[in-house]
């Protein structure tokens, strides 16, 4: 039988690796990328699986003085689509992090 003092360190190792291992999920989803798309395709926005964009694009189309409320609208859309994708990537990468882990399924880690 282990005695308490091994048992704690033990619980130790196992809180540093579980840290390390979170540690290198959310940077993972930093580099995963998702697309969100508006108005069929016609502006469409690019972020990290965190949520930080990296691109957006505008059709040509859509560059009319008069049309600026609406592209406004879409290209708010076109985030809230990536948005959307993101946290589902970030959800899946999260869930396999913990399984490796041996942790149940919808545990809640802090992020």
């Amino acid at each position: 039988m282990k005695s308490m003092e091994e048992m704690i360190k033990a619980a130790q190792q196992a809180a540093e690796t579980i840290q390390k291992q979170m540690t290198e999920t959310q940077g993972k989803l930093d580099q995963l990328e998702v697309e969100g798309l508006s108005g069929g395709g016609l502006v469409k926005i690019r972020c990290s699986a965190k949520g930080r964009v990296i691109g957006v694009s505008i059709d040509d189309s859509l560059m009319v003085p008069g049309e600026k409320p609406i592209l406004e609208d879409l290209v708010a859309a076109a985030y809230n689509d990536a948005r959307v994708k993101a946290d589902s990537v970030a959800n899946e990468e999260m869930a396999k992090a913990q399984q490796g882990m041996g942790l149940p399924p919808g545990f809640k880690m802090p992020f």
